[in-house]
Order: C-alpha cells, then sequence, then structure tokens
C-alpha cells in the first residue's frame, strides 16, 4: 500500500483527485449501501418467536426498543426540520446494536386525521389516495437519509388490518368497567354477574336487575363502562363541522386548526372515562424516566386536589360544591353555577325576588331573561378563555338563594363563566375575603364578604377595607362559630380536619378528592377516521360487533367533508359525512340473537386513537388472531429491573405532545395491562424531547413571507426585489417560505454530511437555527476522513501496519471513551466534536495512518455517518457490514493524561504551573508546590497560614 500524506493530497486539483469524496460520490455510495442494506436485511430485528422470529443469539442478548413519534404523512414532504429527531434515533439505534443489543427501530405512519380530509373536499381525491401517496414519498425522503429501520415491521393506521385492533381495543374499554375496590379495571360481564346476583345494588333502581327492561340496563351500564356516550357540553365549531376535545381549543376560544370559533353546546358523544385512572396516571409518572417538565405538566393537567364535598340546600334539594377550603365554609357569602348547571333551569323563579339589587339582574326584567342572555354570552368562549384571570368579572343573579349549612345563612346563587361545568361540580361557594376571583366578583356585584382567616399583616380583618383577598395556609380561623360547631382559633390543617368530620357526621358532606382532569371526548364528526365498531337497535341501545366482523372499514361517500356552518352560528347541529350513505349505515346483523335491524355510529374516533397503542403493533405486526403475542410483548416491553412499569427503552419527539398523545396512550396501555392483554402498563418508559430547527423568516411591509432563499443581505440589512424585508427567527414551514428540503442538502453534499450537521448543530433538546452555508464544514470533516484512508488520485487504501506513537493512542482512546459515553447520553454534538478532533490530529501528524487507529475511526463515526463508514470498512478488506460491529473499548491505561497541569496561587495570584501525576495525593502535591523554586521566591521568606490542596490541579497558599 502507498502512504501518500493526506494533508499533501488535499492539495491536488480535483481533476487529479477522481477518487477525492465528492457530492456525487456520496450519492453513489450512500445508494448502493441502502440497497445493500435492504436487500440484507442488515436491520432486521429478530422476535423470540413468531413469524419475526431469527437469530436465537441476536435475540438472546439484551434488547433495545427505540422508536419515534409518529410522522403524520404530509403532501408538503420533508423539510430539514422534520429527520432531527429519526436520526437522532437511528444514531442511537446504529450505538445500541455495536454495543451489544437487539435493536428494534423501525416507523409507521400516523394517517387519519384532518389534513388529508381537508386535501380531499378541496380536491375530490380519495383520502387514501392522496395519503398513500404522500407516505410512499416520505418513504423515499426518509430512506434517502440511510435511517436503519427494520421496514418488515413498518405500517399506516389507515390499514384496515392495523385498525381492526384499533377497533377491537375500543371494544375492551367499551366492555370494561373500573373496579375502584381492585383498582384496575374488569371486564363489564362481572358487574353484569353481581348485578344479577344481588352481590351489587343496582343503583338508581329498587328493582332488581331481572326486572329492568333493555334500555334501563343499557343506562346503568352506561354510568360504568369505561367507553360511554352521554349528552355532555361539548366545543362546537360550526365552521369545522365537528366538536373538539378542550386541548384542541386555543386560548382565545377558537379550533387549533383553521382558527374557526368555538362554542358550547350539548352532544350526545363517546367519551373515554380517562378520569377512572387518574390517581395510577399521577403515581406512576415517578418511576418513568422522562424530562421534570413534561411530568410537571402531566401533573398539572390531571390537577389532584384534596378537599370536601358540601350540601348546600335549596328548595327541598341541594347544590353539591367540591372546596380545597372547607375550613372557610362560615366565610361563603354567595354561590355560583355554571351556566350549563342544570340546576339553573330547575330553580330559576319567573320574577325577582323583592329588594333584588340591581347590579345583580344585568337589566333584565325577569331571571330567565337575564339567565339566557348570559348564556349565550358564555357559550361562545371557550373553557381557556372563561378561567383566564379577566379584568372584568361578568355574572347575573338566577332569583333564587340558598342556605349555607353551617350557619344557616341565606346566599344568593349567581350563574358566572369562571365556574366550569366540566370541573369538580360545576359550582362553588364563594368566600370573596380569602379568593381573588371571588374577591374581585363580590366587588363587581356588590355583595357582603366575611373575614374568616386571620390576616398575617395590617390590613385589619374588613374585607372592606381591603385591596385584595387574603389567602393563607398558615393563619388561625376567626369568625367561624355557630350553636353547632366552632373552628375559632384552629390552624387550617385542624379546622379542615374538624369542619369534614362534622358535614359527614351530619350527613351533608364528606373528605373527597378531586381532579381537574375531564373525561376524554372521544367522537368526531369526520370521515377519514376510523369507524366506531357499534350498531344502535330500534330502542337506541348501543351493541358492540363481534370480533368476528371487524375491521368495520370505512364506506365510500361521495363527499368527505362533514357539514360545515357559518363559523359565527352557534345554533346549529353536526351532520356527519358517514349519514350519507344510508345503505351502509342502515344494516341488518346477527349478533348472535337472530337478524335484526340496526343503525350504524356515524361519528368516527379521533385522530388520537391509532397512535395511542402503535408501539405494540410494532412488536408482532402481522398478527391477525391477537393483538400481540404475549411472549414477543413481554421480550420487548415487559416490566425489567429499573423499569418497573415496562415500556419503550427511548422514545423521542417534540414537547408539544408532552399532555395530549403521552396521557391517552398511557391510559389505553393500563386498560390492557388490567385486562390482562399486556404486561407493560406504561407504554414508554424513557422519553427525550428534541428541540426544533428553527428558520429566519422574512417580511415584505406587508407582512407577508418572502422566499429566503431570495432574500440579499447587505450592510446589515436584508433585501428581496430589492424592496427592504425584516427577518425573524421562527419556524420552518412551506408556508413561511423558508423551508430547505433533506433532498436539496443530500443532493449538494450527501447523506451523511446532513445527518451530521443536524447533529452538530447543538445539544438535541434544545432548538437551534437552520444555516445552509454551515453545512459545508461536516462536509469537509468527511472529506478529511476519507483522505486519512482513501488515495483521492488512485482510490487505493492508505492506512500502514506501523505501530502508531504514544500521543495518537492517546488521542484515539481518549476520543473512543469520550464518544462513547456521548453517544450513551445522546449527545451528539460533542461525540462529533471528539471525532472531529481525533480526525484532526492524525491529518496534521501526516504520513500514513495506521490501521489500529483508522479502522477504530471508522467504527466510531458508523453511527452517526453510516454509509460512508461501510464503505470505507469494506475498503479496508472487511466483508461483514459495519452495523454489527462492536464499538471501539477504551484502554483506561491511554484515556488518563501522563501528566496534568497543577497551578499553584499565592493570594489569589498565579505563580507557577507544575506538571504532576494525575494520580498523586494531596500531601505530595503539597509538598512538590512548596518546594518549586518560583513558589519559594514568591512567598519570599513569608510564613505560611494555611495551604488549600485540590489534587492534582490547584494549590492555594494562604501566607502568614
Amino acid at each position: 500500500m502507498s502512504e501518500t500524506n493526506p494533508a499533501a493530497a488535499a492539495a491536488v486539483p480535483a481533476e487529479a483527485a477522481p477518487h477525492r469524496y465528492t457530492a456525487a460520490m456520496a450519492a453513489e455510495i450512500e445508494a448502493r449501501w441502502q440497497d445493500f442494506w435492504d436487500a440484507d436485511g442488515t436491520y432486521a430485528a429478530p422476535n423470540p418467536e413468531g413469524d419475526l422470529a431469527g437469530d436465537p443469539e441476536l435475540v438472546a442478548k439484551p434488547k433495545k426498543f427505540i422508536m419515534d413519534m409518529f410522522p403524520y404523512p404530509s403532501g408538503a414532504g420533508l423539510h430539514v426540520g422534520h429527520p432531527l429527531g429519526y436520526i437522532a434515533t437511528d444514531v442511537s439505534a446504529r450505538f445500541q446494536r455495536m454495543t451489544g443489543h437487539n435493536v428494534l427501530h423501525t416507523l409507521g405512519f400516523d394517517a387519519f386525521g384532518l389534513p388529508a380530509e381537508q386535501y380531499a373536499v378541496q380536491t375530490g381525491t380519495h383520502p387514501r389516495v392522496s395519503t398513500e401517496a404522500n407516505i410512499a414519498n416520505m418513504k423515499d425522503q426518509l430512506r434517502r437519509l440511510g435511517l436503519g429501520h427494520d421496514r418488515r415491521r413498518s405500517f399506516a393506521t389507515i390499514d384496515p388490518d392495523y385498525y381492526k385492533w384499533t377497533q377491537w381495543i375500543f371494544l375492551q374499554i367499551f366492555n370494561s368497567w373500573y373496579d375502584d375496590e381492585a383498582n384496575k379495571a374488569r371486564p363489564i360481564s362481572e358487574l353484569i354477574a353481581q348485578f344479577e346476583s344481588g352481590d351489587r345494588a343496582v343503583p338508581g333502581h329498587t328493582r332488581a336487575w331481572n326486572e329492568l327492561t333493555a334500555a334501563e340496563r343499557a343506562d346503568v351500564l352506561g354510568e360504568f363502562r369505561l367507553a360511554y356516550a352521554s349528552e355532555a357540553p361539548v366545543n362546537w365549531s360550526p365552521g369545522l363541522g365537528t366538536v373538539l376535545a378542550n386541548e384542541e381549543v386555543t386560548a382565545d376560544g377558537r379550533s387549533e386548526r383553521g382558527n374557526f370559533p368555538v362554542f358550547k353546546a350539548k352532544l350526545r358523544q363517546w367519551n373515554m372515562r380517562i378520569t377512572a385512572y387518574a390517581d395510577r396516571l399521577l403515581d406512576d409518572l415517578d418511576a418513568l424516566d422522562w424530562p421534570e417538565a413534561i411530568k410537571l405538566q402531566q401533573r398539572n393537567w390531571i390537577g389532584r386536589s384534596e378537599g370536601a364535598r358540601v350540601d348546600f340546600p335549596i328548595d327541598g334539594e341541594h347544590i353539591t360544591i367540591f372546596t380545597t377550603r372547607q375550613d372557610t365554609l362560615f366565610g361563603a357569602t354567595y354561590m355560583v353555577l355554571a351556566p350549563e348547571h342544570p340546576l339553573v333551569d330547575k330553580f330559576t323563579p319567573a320574577a325577582w325576588p323583592e329588594g333584588t339589587h340591581e347590579v345583580w339582574t344585568g337589566g333584565h326584567a325577569t331571571p330567565a331573561e337575564a339567565v339566557a342572555a348570559y348564556r349565550a354570552q358564555a357559550a361562545s368562549k371557550s373553557d381557556v378563555e372563561r378561567q383566564a384571570e379577566a379584568k372584568d368579572k361578568t355574572g347575573v343573579f338566577t332569583g333564587e338563594f340558598a342556605t349555607n349549612p353551617v350557619n344557616g345563612e341565606q346566599i344568593p346563587v349567581f350563574i358566572a363563566d369562571y365556574v366550569l361545568m366540566g370541573y369538580g361540580t360545576g359550582a362553588i361557594m364563594a368566600v370573596p375575603a380569602h379568593d381573588s376571583r371571588d374577591f374581585a366578583f363580590a366587588r363587581a356585584f356588590e355583595l357582603p364578604m366575611r373575614c374568616v382567616v386571620e390576616p398575617s399583616d395590617d390590613r385589619g380583618t374588613d374585607p372592606s377595607t381591603w385591596d385584595d383577598a387574603f389567602a393563607s395556609y398558615d393563619a388561625k380561623i376567626v369568625n367561624s362559630s355557630s350553636e353547632q360547631l366552632s373552628l375559632d382559633g384552629l390552624g387550617v390543617v385542624d379546622a379542615k380536619a374538624r369542619i369534614t368530620e362534622w358535614l359527614a357526621r351530619k350527613g351533608i358532606g364528606e373528605g373527597t378528592v378531586n381532579f381537574r382532569l375531564r373525561d376524554w371526548l372521544f367522537s368526531r364528526q369526520r370521515y377519514w377516521g376510523e369507524p366506531f365498531p357499534i350498531v344502535y337497535d330500534e330502542d337506541g341501545i348501543a351493541h358492540a360487533l363481534p370480533e368476528s366482523m371487524l375491521p368495520l372499514e370505512l364506506p365510500e361517500v361521495e363527499d368527505y367533508s362533514p357539514r360545515t356552518f357559518d363559523p359565527d352560528d352557534a345554533d346549529t347541529q353536526p351532520e356527519t359525512p358517514l349519514s350519507r350513505n344510508e345503505d351502509w349505515v342502515n344494516v341488518t346483523l346477527d349478533l348472535g340473537d337472530g337478524p335484526k335491524k340496526y343503525r350504524r355510529e356515524t361519528n368516527t374516533m379521533p385522530n388520537w386513537a391509532g397512535s395511542c397503542w402503535y408501539e405494540l403493533r410494532y412488536l408482532d405486526p402481522h398478527n391477525d388472531r391477537k393483538l400481540v403475542d404475549p411472549e414477543i410483548e413481554q421480550y420487548w416491553m415487559g416490566p425489567r429491573e429499573g423499569q418497573p412499569h415496562g415500556g419503550v427503552d427511548l422514545y423521542v419527539g417534540g414537547a408539544e405532545h408532552a399532555v395530549l398523545h403521552l396521557l391517552y396512550a398511557r391510559f389505553w396501555s393500563k386498560v390492557l395491562y388490567d385486562l390482562g392483554h399486556v404486561s407493560s402498563a406504561e407504554p414508554f418508559h424513557k422519553l427525550f424531547n428534541q428541540g426544533m430547527i428553527q428558520a429566519y423568516v422574512y417580511r415584505d411591509s406587508r407582512g407577508i413571507a418572502v422566499p429566503a432563499a431570495e432574500v440579499e443581505e447587505r450592510d446589515g440589512a436584508y433585501y428581496y426585489q430589492g424592496e427592504k424585508v425584516t427577518r425573524l427567527l421562527g419556524k420552518m414551514g412551506k408556508s413561511l417560505k423558508n423551508a430547505v428540503t433533506p433532498d436539496e442538502i443530500c443532493a449538494e453534499y450527501g447523506a451523511d454530511t446532513l445527518r451530521l450537521y443536524e447533529m452538530a448543530m447543538g445539544p438535541l433538546d434544545v432548538s437551534r437555527p437552520w444555516d445552509t452555508r454551515a453545512v459545508v464544514g461536516q462536509f469537509r470533516l468527511l472529506q478529511r476522513l476519507w483522505r486519512n484512508i482513501v488515495d483521492e488520485a488512485t482510490g487505493e487504501v492508505t492506512v500502514s501496519d506501523t505501530e502508531p506513537d504514544e500521543e495518537t493512542l492517546r488521542a484515539l482512546h481518549k476520543a473512543i471513551d469520550g464518544v462513547r459515553q456521548d453517544l450513551e447520553g445522546l449527545r451528539f454534538n460533542t461525540a462529533i466534536a471528539k471525532v472531529t478532533e481525533l480526525n484532526n490530529h492524525l491529518t496534521k501528524a501526516g504520513g500514513a495512518v495506521p490501521r489500529s487507529i483508522a479502522e477504530p475511526l471508522v467504527l466510531l463515526i458508523a453511527p452517526l455517518a453510516p454509509h460512508v463508514a461501510e464503505e470505507l470498512w469494506r475498503r479496508l478488506g472487511h466483508t461483514d457490514s459495519v452495523v454489527h460491529q462492536d464499538f471501539p473499548v477504551a484502554d483506561p491505561a491511554y484515556v488518563v493524561d501522563e501528566t496534568v497541569t497543577c497551578v499553584v496561587q499565592i493570594k489569589g495570584k498565579v505563580k507557577a504551573r507544575l506538571e504532576v501525576s494525575p494520580a498523586i495525593s494531596e500531601e505530595e502535591l503539597e509538598k512538590v508546590a512548596l518546594a518549586d523554586e518560583k513558589v519559594v521566591a514568591a512567598l519570599d521568606g513569608a510564613g505560611i497560614r494555611k495551604v488549600i490542596v485540590r489534587a492534582p490541579k490547584l494549590v492555594n497558599i494562604v501566607p502568614a
């Protein structure tokens, strides 16, 4: 082999260097190795059994299941921001393969949902046609990046073979109830057996179970089922023609998609009883390896609070409230109900009571008019808007009074939009002296206030003189006595305990726990979603389809769009696309008791449904008999040391899914776990949120985005077609005209360069700006790597069989040690920096690189730049793939420096630098420092009061 100097080779003109690493060479190498990997099945991860069983030796290795969050196949294709997480998981998966793991890494597509449906409405193209075309394009783009996916396991949620099992899981949830005593879900058949035997009383009925009609039984079971239909307040968007989950409504009370107004309406919808799992969803977070910020968001969303339920008598019945400050009951001077509260209609009188304060009426002649007008006003606001700290409090008196149970006072009952029907009981007792919102409301409506918590400042005990409420958990209770009860002088904790015991003894309340979490609205008035496997008989009773009738496939319809309305018309009702196909809707079926006429459910499931369980399908993607083979699920996701709830080993995606997707997927996992279908009670053990690749957005004087690629910079300003434009860092996207596609970068530099650049831009969890001009830096790294091994003029390998010098050995093993730790910790930017440092050392050293250095160098970069590593590995004479080689292991003797520099300070100023052994003791270091001639000279005979030693790098001398 020749021993051409790589540095000298760099100066060879391009025409004289036919074997230089160029974009064209990169393209050829990358395409060839991608074809090889596909043909060879390089990334096939064997299961322990089943159709994907494989090499027993590989199965016996420790496993790693690495996942990306489900991509949605957009018609616009990928820009360079999209693959950031996919490249990161690929690097991690490759590293884990090289460190002795059986790695499952694949990618499917979350393909139901609104974008494809809207495109179908606009173009008349069937959503499946456009979606499958988008998937094909995205697969091509991702393949070009060299992602090591096990393609046998890929699927899309729109595949009937997949959504058959989504429907099956829905039926498991529908046919289950939550047993609070067992603290788990159980089959609904077990609950029915308890009702039939009389072991459990039938709630709401004095008759026995077998004496109830079928409709009555269905209603009773509907109060228990984990999937149930109910009339409930929903977020109705006439402009979209569909209802939305709370999480899909913006803080401005508009739809997240389309920015349409959203109104409150009552509709019969499917819901998931996720609230039954609130405690477990909270408690199990502790054992998950998730970012604390994400855990906090989930905890806040679930919103557990301890307090008491209290009944306030009203007209022979009662209003039930939940409060966390039952110790302040004596301070309740009015009540507030949510405008939607059912008791509002029941108790609203025909006329205002005599002496009603004018400000309470809203200027209306009767309570009914006031309530109707205020309800219409509240319906136009989202829950977020209603809970915002608005400067002006609004509301209206219902015309009715309730009784404060602790002192017998008659207190007025209002409705106001800051109370939500979906939280607690939809009613509150208002203690204005000690709650800021109640305080503002009381001021606005001239309501009385009573101080019952002694202020710790000098404001006194007359709330009429205060500027704001006084809220404290560290104060004494005052003004809280009656003939039956006294809390005066007690601290908050003791007062809570005493009042809670008194309420329970009187039968008018009890200690309880409340959650902010609401049941999950699971219906959408759309076409492009999973059909519900539910039919209704002539009495309107819901029946589950048997498994033999699954999948229930989407029928063809002529019009894909739900009927939309004037976006501002709240008085409208949904009309679903599926309802237009009457032959599909109205069917005769035999569900086990003979042929009967049924009507199918015409709503579809939300796009979240398919992403609630997709990790399980990756494990056993072709199983048509079971959701997943138990042994396969146990192998990849079962509990193990450090992962008590099981789950995916690494899950990478954006922080925007902190609540919705993650919470829903956790809920489905827990139901399946309770019912014995899986061994993992959590879907994702380790979660990592990658940052975002940002790009500059350039806007003209109208505020319209202009093509970023055509903007010129002159003297620190930016111009488009001669007009000055503004520049602001933001998202990358087609609509912002600043998108850069991976195809462009791959064409100019190659996929390995793109991979390296995206990983080198900064820490993976931090957002970073894209700079096309900076990509060339990583391209040059690969060119230098290539020149260190291959002669650009001849194409010959230039490595030698000589022994490396000690400095080079130290550079190698320090790099191995650092890169290994960085890849393990997902610190890809610093791993690349260490590879670069080693490569630069070899370039500067000159001469032929020893084989014993070149080969580990190639292995170090293999997870990051797999194509060039595979090519160089083969050129170095190996016939097996680099993918399954062992990752280099550092020799500890070379990782530690022979000497380190110790700084010696006197009075805080550096007086000497000593080269010492890294293993030197503090006693020995002190002796060496004090004997150094520069130190002796600096002390100049002065005594020493103290010597502070931090071996091996610092000695600080304090003279006497």
